[in-house]
């Protein structure tokens, strides 16, 4: 189990994590999204003990992970920012992680390259960037780490490949009990691939959710009077976003489904229907309403 405490880690000019606190069980799939800066890198900097942080506490199945050989050997990361030694190849990579961590696999290591097709003999530096992110998570993976961390884990990856990629962090999930914690800004990769997911806006943390009740909690309401009427009208409601066309409302509306329906049931409207939200617009909507939002002139 991950456990974040308090976690704050300043730069120069800025606050890079501000107060983070979070808890992220074994088995799990671990999703980060945010506005870009958010502090996702950084976060996954400190997990993996790159980064040490400036004030709070960080731990691995209760051990701390700054300066800590044990716990990192459990740890596999492949940053976004990728690093191959110049000139090597996959099969030289792979040798400098079997002499680095214990548990590297050689048998996987063949297996994996083989099911992605890449030729190991053939300088990494001559790879698309694709082909370099599916080296790196190859490498990674055939340490059989318990924590698996992914900075932009689909970038450069096609389709096929990402969905493959899905398929083997869900695998060692599954089949072997590994936690991975995942960064992107593909919220549709997420959606399909977390069973947790946690919102980061400007070193802080908006909210930590089931990914079905995070779906859940937010909805469309589409509703109409024959009165006329302004938003103060369903105040009491937690509105995200509010536009009204004559006597036609559409809102983003946060709360329980049912409780809303029936609040706005007995207005005795003409129209009243709601919808679900998929998880970009729950993303949306959310940094909206905290202001992250750019309009074209």
């Amino acid at each position: 189990m991950i456990k974040a405490e308090h976690l704050t880690k300043n730069f120069e000019n800025f606050c890079a994590l501000n107060d983070i606190s979070c808890t992220i069980n074994d088995g799990c799939i671990y999703g980060l999204v945010g506005s870009n800066g958010a502090g996702k890198s950084t976060f996954l900097r400190i997990l993996t003990g790159v980064y040490r942080a400036d004030s709070g506490s960080v731990t691995i199945d209760g051990e701390t992970i700054w300066d800590n050989p044990s716990v990192k050997s459990k740890i596999a990361y492949v940053p976004d920012e990728l690093y191959f030694l110049t000139g090597a190849s996959m099969e030289r990579m792979a040798a400098l992680y079997a002499d680095c961590t214990a548990g590297f696999d050689r048998a996987r290591f063949k297996s994996l390259s083989e099911k992605f097709g890449l030729d190991t003999k053939r300088h990494i530096g001559t790879f698309s960037k694709g082909m370099k992110r599916q080296a790196a998570t190859i490498l990674a993976l055939s340490t059989n780490p318990d924590y698996i961390f992914f900075d932009e884990t689909f970038d450069g990856l096609d389709p096929v490949m990402r969905n493959y990629v899905k398929s083997i962090i869900c695998e060692d999930v599954i089949d072997r009990g590994a936690s991975a914690v995942i960064t992107s800004h593909s919220l549709r990769e997420l959606e399909d691939t977390c069973d947790q997911l946690a919102l980061l806006h400007k070193g802080g943390l908006v909210f930590e959710s089931d990914i079905q009740n995070l779906k859940t909690a937010q909805f469309k309401v589409q509703v109409a009077f024959s009165e006329e009427y302004g938003r103060n009208k369903f105040d009491g409601i937690d509105i995200l976003h509010f536009v009204k066309h004559g006597s036609v409302t559409n809102m983003i509306v946060r709360g329980e489904r049912d409780e809303v329906y029936e609040r706005l049931k007995v207005m005795s409207p003409l129209l009243i229907d709601i919808l679900p939200l998929t998880l970009e617009e729950v993303f949306t909507y959310e940094m909206e309403a905290l202001g992250y939002k750019f309009e074209l002139n």
